[in-house]
């Protein structure tokens, strides 16, 4: 069986968890989060938060990427 790699995250890990919270809080999950857990948190729950932060992040990406090329004349 071939060995896994394990995937490396573009921000630390507290910056990721910081973001999650920030998302949940805009949605009106913080506080049940907070009450219950994540583990008590439905599939869809966390999916509406983990979509905010995938397309935040591609945004953010694109964005910076945008940035750095107008910066080199690339753009």
């Amino acid at each position: 069986m071939a060995a896994r790699r394990r995937r490396r995250s573009i921000l630390p890990e507290e910056v990721l968890d910081q973001f999650k919270y920030e998302v949940a809080d805009q949605l009106g999950l913080k506080q049940k989060i907070e009450n219950v857990g994540w583990g008590n948190m439905s599939s869809y729950e966390c999916g509406k938060i983990g979509g905010r932060i995938g397309g935040a992040m591609v945004k953010s990406i694109i964005r910076d990427a945008q940035k750095q090329m107008m910066e080199k004349g690339e753009l």
